[in-house]
């Protein structure tokens, strides 16, 4: 058996029972009956120590443990991944900080539900390969705590809505751990389009289109080439949330507004084949594969108030890093990638503005942490720091179990969509009609400590 308890870049597990598998005939659009009440605006518990255990210690999850300890009132207690070694590293980096030895599972890619039991855990942070995600929220929660996972939160759309129920049953937020929504970028953009400096909001873009094929290939990178055999599987954006995530928080989706349908499509997927070609050598288990996710996939998406949202995913071709990350409306536009702004009345000239200039929008966040620590541009801590601050002052969270569901519900419905030849797919509203009313979200204010 491969390893459960591996980073998203690190040991890949095998694939799921077929028993979590959706129903042949699965109505991707059906809600099932709620069972309990909504988590939306439902806070965490106020406690003076956060204390966390890990699942996946690999790249990410062996990075991300530094930022853990780097967050003040934070206890790391338990630790989990089937590699020992990666155990043992992230381990020495506890005591190192000065926390004491945290508790450690390697026993056998199960062993994360032990994890889960204990008692003295209040968040569980998931960073494994993708077919796990949602077992592992599913076991968290399930065990009393509440838990946030790496991007995606789960790869079929009957799974999100279980994760719904199941965190409002629990009364346990479930969590996408979305870092490019505490971009600088981002949350500058948020901040200017809730002051209306935008105008009436018409349309946002993201993707996520960043070139892998080196990594997919990688025989360590990606253990096993996990990642890789997705595009085996699937043919739509399997990695949405990126894209979404963002652009989702500037149109108050969940929040006043909401994703109604999307169509997809995909083109020929020819890049991994080629990159194959060239670089790998006969023989390599990777020969035995053929690849169907679409090269690139463009998405649209219509939200209730007929906006549009367009996102894209591509990791098979050569192209520089993208996200896109734009938003329009009736008084502007601005885009990035490279960063640049067109707004009434500050450019009136057709030639974009200086983005800088707009440093005073940041959020306060980033005014706090001018030059945080950790990997992508610093977004890694900001998303680590706000959390452990709203499970220890007893906060709303920025996001919810419904917002992790909407984000990642394209990776379903676009592959759904562009089997059906790009026919709309209808996105499940997972508030239940809640939508409608206007609430806090990304845009805080700095709590009193």
């Amino acid at each position: 058996a491969q390893s459960a308890a591996a980073d998203s870049a690190g040991s890949a597990p095998g694939g799921r029972p077929a028993a979590q598998s959706a129903p042949a005939a699965e109505d991707l659009s059906a809600e099932p009956k709620r069972r309990g009440p909504t988590m939306i605006g439902v806070p965490f518990e106020r406690r003076s120590t956060v204390r966390v255990g890990l699942i996946g210690l690999g790249n990410r999850g062996g990075s991300m443990i530094d930022l853990f300890l780097a967050v003040p009132g934070v206890r790391v207690v338990a630790l989990c991944d089937i590699v020992k070694e990666k155990a043992a590293r992230a381990a020495a980096k506890v005591t190192a900080a000065g926390q004491p030895m945290p508790a450690v599972y390697t026993n056998g890619e199960d062993d994360f539900e032990n994890l889960c039991a204990r008692g003295d855990i209040d968040f569980v942070y998931v960073a494994t390969s993708w077919d796990w995600h949602f077992e592992m929220c599913r076991t968290a929660m399930l065990s009393g705590k509440h838990v946030g996972v790496e991007c995606p939160l789960a790869m079929e759309l009957h799974q999100l809505w279980e994760l719904v129920n199941l965190s409002e049953r629990t009364r346990r937020h479930c969590m996408q751990l979305e870092n490019c929504c505490y971009g600088r970028n981002e949350m500058r953009v948020l901040r200017m389009a809730h002051a209306g400096l935008f105008g009436d909001l018409l349309h946002a873009a993201g993707a996520y289109n960043h070139d892998l094929r080196a990594l997919l290939f990688d025989p360590v990178y990606y253990e096993n080439g996990w990642r890789r055999q997705w595009h085996t599987r699937l043919r739509g954006d399997i990695y949405s949330t990126h894209g979404l995530g963002p652009v989702a928080n500037y149109l108050d989706v969940n929040r006043g507004d909401r994703a109604v349908r999307i169509t997809s499509v995909g083109s020929p997927s020819l890049g991994l084949a080629a990159y194959r070609k060239e670089h790998v050598p006969p023989g390599d288990p990777s020969w035995k594969e053929s690849y169907i996710e679409a090269d690139r996939t463009i998405s649209l998406i219509q939200t209730a108030k007929g906006r549009v949202i367009r996102l894209e995913h591509d990791v098979s071709t050569p192209h520089p890093y993208s996200r896109v990350n734009s938003l329009g409306g009736t008084k502007g536009l601005f885009e990035d990638y490279p960063e640049r702004i067109y707004i009434e009345p500050d450019h009136t000239d057709d030639q974009w503005g200086d983005f800088g200039k707009y440093a005073h929008w940041d959020h306060w966040l980033w005014k706090e942490h001018a030059n945080p620590p950790g990997g992508h541009g610093g977004m890694d801590y900001i998303l680590i720091f706000r959390l452990m601050q709203s499970l220890r002052l007893g906060l709303v969270p920025d996001f919810d179990v419904y917002d992790a569901a909407t984000w990642t519900a394209p990776v379903p419905l676009s592959n759904a969509s562009i089997k059906a030849k790009g026919a709309p797919q209808e996105f499940p509203d997972f508030t239940r009609g809640l939508w409608r009313h206007k609430r806090p979200g990304m845009d805080s204010r700095k709590p009193e400590e």
